[in-house]
């Protein structure tokens, strides 16, 4: 059989890439094509040898031309201009907020339906503990959230363990916004995040503030995600700078 040539589309980091390495089929990426820019420097890094364009698919074939005479900047204009609608809401801390049933609001915006879920998921010991995959030497001071962070997004935060056996799903987002973009980890185990939220809402902001930042929650670092993400040990970053471009405080603050 003769080996495959691939075209890798959206390539991004090169997940695709490594699990067709792994699979042992035949094969020889010919191109890879993305046009994420941080991306492509990690692709790069591991496979310094495939061709990779920095282009969108849509130049390669028969559609009609895009608005732009540079794909690559139009790409970025439309993105941004789908991240200025998602910008998130302030975030109050309300206690009179409550339902009844499985839908009774707990501590953060979490119904009881949704605890349970996630201790569920917690339960299931056929999954490994996040500290599986948690680095041991790092800069924690560079993963910290910010008090800013805090005080606006406390209540919409995915807060997990090192002894969880769940995540959130981590996105491109992540470092950028807080919703729906992955978990943020909590350092301090020795501090019962129940208590913390259910003691904020007769407090100063000053003090929730205090109150929030004895849980230590850090961003996970690029390494860790990639391991979450079953990236092979070998896979490399170019550190120096792709730590700086991917975690970052949020916008608006």
């Amino acid at each position: 059989m003769e080996p495959l040539r691939v075209l890798e589309l959206y390539s991004g980091v090169g997940g695709m890439h490594h699990a067709l390495r792994e699979s042992c089929i035949p094969a020889q990426v010919v191109a890879a094509i993305d046009v994420n820019t941080v991306a492509n420097e990690v692709y790069r890094y591991n496979f310094p040898y495939t061709q990779l364009l920095a282009k969108t698919i849509e130049v390669l074939m028969e559609f009609p031309k895009i608005e732009s005479a540079h794909p690559q900047k139009y790409a970025m204009d439309v993105e941004h201009k789908i991240q200025g609608k998602n910008t998130e809401p302030n975030i109050t801390f309300d206690s009179s907020i409550q339902c009844s049933g499985k839908d009774t609001i707990l501590f953060k915006l979490e119904t009881a339906e949704e605890i349970h879920r996630k201790n569920q998921q917690d339960s299931d010991l056929s999954v490994q503990m996040l500290k599986d995959f948690l680095e041991d030497d790092i800069d924690m001071n560079q993963y910290l959230l910010p008090p800013k962070s805090l005080q606006r997004y406390a209540l919409l935060l995915d807060i997990v363990q090192p002894t969880c056996r769940r995540s959130m799903c981590f996105t491109k987002g992540y470092g950028s916004y807080i919703e729906g973009t992955g978990s943020v980890l909590q350092t301090a185990e020795d501090v019962q995040i129940e208590n913390i939220y259910k003691s904020l809402a007769n407090l100063s902001q000053e003090e929730k503030i205090t109150k929030l930042l004895m849980l230590k929650l850090r961003y996970f670092t690029p390494k860790e995600i990639a391991n979450l993400l079953g990236f092979p040990p070998e896979f490399g970053m170019d550190t120096c700078r792709l730590q700086l471009s991917c975690i970052k405080a949020p916008k608006n603050l």
